[in-house]
C-alpha cells in the first residue's frame, strides 16, 4: 500500500550528517515542528546538488515557519559527508543548513513508496505536519528538479488553513493574497472579488 496524504508519516531512525558529523535522528523527534522530507537519487550526481543547495539557501526561510528540512538518499553517512566536505565548485556540496540521512538499507525509501527499480529514491517530497500527519507530496523522476519556492508557498498555504480554520487557499495564493471561506457564499465573494 502506498503512503496517502492525510496518513500518518512512517517513522524512522537513521543516521545523517549535520554540521559535519554524524548524528542519530528520528522523524518522531520533529514532531511540534514542520518538517520537509525529501528524497534525491544519490551523491555526487548532477540535478541532486541543485536542489540540496537550493533549500539550503532558503533554510532561514523554512526555519523562521517552525519547519525543518530533511534530505534523504540511499548512499552512506561517509559518502554524504565527503559530499559536504568538497566544495559546490568542485562537485560538492559543501556545508549545508539541515541534515543529510543516510538510507543505505532503503527502508525508509521504501517506506515512503520512493524507491526505483534502480535501486535509488526518486524525488519525493513530504510536508508533514507538527502532528506526523503528510499534508502535500510531490514524486517526480530524476531528470527534473523541484521548486524550492513552490514547496515553501504550500508549507505557508497549510500553516494559515491551520491557523484560519474556516478559509481556504485558491490556486497560486501567496501569503497575503485573498483567501476564501469554505463554502458556496465564501466561494462566490471570492469570485465576485476578482
Amino acid at each position: 500500500m502506498s503512503l496517502r496524504v492525510g496518513q500518518e508519516a512512517p517513522d524512522f531512525s537513521a543516521t545523517a550528517v549535520y554540521d559535519q558529523e554524524f548524528k542519530e535522528i528520528t522523524l518522531s523527534g520533529l514532531r511540534g515542528k514542520w518538517v520537509v522530507l525529501f528524497f534525491y537519487p544519490l551523491d555526487f550526481t548532477f540535478v541532486c546538488p541543485t536542489e540540496i543547495t537550493a533549500f539550503s539557501d532558503r533554510y532561514q526561510d523554512f526555519s523562521a515557519l517552525n519547519t525543518e528540512i530533511l534530505g534523504v538518499s540511499v548512499d552512506s553517512k561517509h559518502c554524504h559527508l565527503a559530499w559536504i566536505q568538497t566544495p559546490r565548485n568542485e562537485g560538492g556540496i559543501g556545508d549545508i543548513n539541515y541534515p543529510l540521512v543516510s538510507d543505505l538499507k532503503r527502508e525508509i525509501c521504501q517506506a515512503y513508496n520512493v524507491l526505483n527499480d534502480d535501486g535509488e529514491a526518486d524525488r519525493g517530497l513530504f510536508l508533514i505536519n507538527p502532528e506526523g500527519i503528510v499534508m502535500h507530496t510531490t514524486v517526480n523522476k530524476a531528470p527534473v528538479g523541484r521548486n524550492v519556492d513552490e514547496t515553501l508557498r504550500i508549507l505557508q498555504g497549510y500553516q494559515y488553513v491551520a491557523a484560519n480554520p474556516d478559509e481556504v487557499c485558491p490556486a497560486n495564493w501567496t501569503p497575503g493574497e485573498k483567501t476564501m471561506l469554505e463554502d458556496p457564499k465564501g466561494s462566490k465573494e471570492y469570485f465576485s472579488a476578482l
